[in-house]
C-alpha cells in the first residue's frame, strides 16, 4: 500500500455526451469509465479516494455507484478545477502526505504510466509532479511554460494562451501527484481571472515557481491513455481501445480469439486457456468461461453466466443468468435464461427456456446427462431430472418435474377462455 491519497475529480456536466446519465458513468466495454480509475487507483496500491461529485441528481447517481468505500465531497457549484480540488479541504486538512490527483473521464490511463509519475515525484521531491505529453497538434491542452533553465513555470490554458505559447507542443494531461500541504496553501491564491471566469487548478503551477517550489513533469508517448471523454464520438474510440486491450490480455492468457475484429467481449469476463472464441461473439458483464470450451460463432452472452470446463456453446445461442457444467452442448438457435444446466447435457436446436410469464422471472434446472431434441421448449419453473430425455418438439409445461430416466414427448393446446368483445 502507497503513503498516498486519491482525489478525482467527477463533477463535470458532460453536456456534449447529450445523454440523461453521468459523464463518469457512461460505460465503455460494460463498465462505467469512472470504474476503470478506480480500479487503477486501487492496483497500484492507493486504498483512501476521495470524489469530488455534483450536488444535483446526476452526482447523486455517481455517488451510488461509488458505495460506502470511497469518500464523496459535493461541488455545489462548478467554478473551475481548482474550486473543485478545494472541495476536499475539510477531508484533507490534517494530512500532509502526497495525494494523487485524477480525473473521472480518464479511463484509459495505464498503471505503468501511473506508477511512473508517483515514483518520480517522491524520488524528485517536487510540490508537485504532472503527466505532460508531446502533441504535433495540441488544440484543446495547456501548454507547459518553461524558463529558460528549462524548469516549469506555468500552464497556460488554450483559451489564454499567447500567439507564442500556442505554438508549444509540450502539453499538460490533467493528471498531477502533489505535496498536499504545499497544494492546499496555494489554493487560497487562485483567482478566476481568465477569460471563462473560473478558478484553474493549472495556476498553481505559478503560484509554485513564485515561491521557488519544484514542478516536475514525466511525459507519455501514448496519445491513446491521455483521451478524454467529452463525446459519444470520444466514448466510441475508448470503447473500441479498451475493447483490443481486453483481446490481447485474453489472447495472451491462452485463449483462442478467431478473429478480434468482430469480438466483443466486456472487461469483467473470465476465460479459461485453450477456449476458443469463433467470430461474431459478443460476452457482456461479468461471467465465466472455463478451460478449452468452444463459444460461437454468432453467440450472445449477456451476463452472470457460468460456464465449466469442455462445453460447446454454438452458433445464434443466447445465454443470460445460466450455469452450465462440464462436457454439456448447446448447440443451435437456443435461448436459455435462469437456468441451472448439468454436466454431460445434450441440448437439439431451438431449444428455448421460457424464463419470463410477463411478471416474473423462474429458473430451470436440467440435471447431468440430459437429452433434450429439437425445438423444445420449457415453460420456467421446470426441473428436468438427470438422466431423463425429452423429445423432438415437446412443450414442458409450468411446474413440472421430470423424474430421473423418464422419457417425455408431445405438445398439445387446450382452450382457456373466450376472448372478451
Amino acid at each position: 500500500m502507497r503513503n498516498f491519497k486519491c482525489l478525482i475529480l467527477a463533477a463535470g456536466k458532460g453536456t456534449r455526451m447529450e445523454s440523461f446519465v453521468p459523464k463518469v458513468l457512461q460505460p465503455i466495454c460494460g463498465k462505467p469509465m469512472l470504474g476503470y480509475i478506480i480500479k487503477l487507483v486501487k492496483k497500484i496500491g492507493i486504498r483512501d479516494i476521495i470524489a469530488v461529485i455534483s450536488n444535483k441528481s446526476q452526482g447523486q447517481q455517481v455517488k451510488k455507484f461509488l458505495g460506502k468505500d470511497i469518500k464523496v465531497v459535493e461541488q455545489k457549484q462548478l467554478l473551475g478545477t481548482a474550486h473543485a480540488v478545494n472541495q476536499a479541504r475539510r477531508l484533507l486538512k490534517d494530512y500532509e502526505g502526497n495525494l494523487l490527483v485524477l480525473y473521472g473521464d480518464t479511463p484509459l490511463l495505464t498503471e505503468v504510466t501511473v506508477d511512473k509519475l508517483l515514483e518520480h515525484h517522491v524520488a524528485s521531491g517536487a510540490a508537485c509532479t504532472l503527466l505532460t505529453t508531446i502533441m504535433k497538434n495540441p488544440t484543446g491542452y495547456g501548454r507547459i511554460v518553461k524558463d529558460g533553465l528549462g524548469r516549469i513555470k506555468a500552464i497556460i490554458e488554450e483559451k489564454d494562451t499567447s500567439i507564442y505559447e500556442r505554438v508549444i507542443e509540450d502539453v499538460n494531461v490533467g493528471i498531477y501527484c502533489f505535496k498536499s500541504k504545499d497544494l492546499f496553501l496555494a489554493l487560497k491564491k487562485i483567482r478566476s481571472n481568465n477569460t471563462k471566469k473560473e478558478f484553474y487548478l493549472t495556476d498553481i503551477i505559478k503560484i509554485f515557481y513564485a515561491k521557488g517550489l519544484k514542478t516536475e513533469s514525466v511525459t507519455t508517448e501514448s496519445s491513446e491513455e491521455i483521451l478524454g471523454m467529452n463525446s459519444k464520438n470520444d466514448l466510441a474510440k475508448a470503447h473500441d481501445i479498451v475493447r483490443w486491450r481486453i483481446l490481447s490480455r485474453l489472447m495472451e492468457s491462452g485463449v483462442t480469439i478467431m478473429d478480434p475484429s468482430a469480438t466483443f467481449i466486456d472487461e469483467e469476463a473470465v476465460i479459461g486457456k485453450d477456449t476458443i472464441i469463433y467470430p461474431h461473439v459478443m460476452i457482456e458483464g461479468k461471467n465465466y468461461i472455463g478451460k478449452n470450451c468452444k463459444v460461437g460463432p454468432f453467440c450472445r452472452i449477456r451476463g452472470n453466466c457460468h460456464i465449466e470446463d469442455n462445453v460447446l456453446i454454438g452458433n445464434f445461442v443466447e445465454l443470460v443468468r445460466t450455469s452450465i457444467k462440464s462436457d454439456t452442448k448447446i448447440k443451435h438457435q437456443c435461448y436459455l435464461g435462469d437456468a441451472e444446466v448439468g454436466s454431460g447435457v445434450n441440448m437439439g436446436a431451438a431449444t428455448i427456456i421460457d424464463n419470463y410469464d410477463g411478471k416474473k422471472k423462474y429458473k430451470t434446472i436440467i440435471e447431468d446427462k440430459v437429452l433434450i431434441g429439437a425445438g423444445v421448449i420449457l415453460i420456467a419453473p421446470v426441473k428436468i431430472g438427470k438422466a431423463s430425455v425429452c423429445g423432438a418438439g415437446a412443450i414442458i409445461s409450468k411446474d413440472t418435474n421430470v423424474k430421473p430416466n423418464s422419457k417425455v414427448a408431445g405438445a398439445s393446446a387446450h382452450f382457456l377462455h373466450k376472448k372478451r368483445k
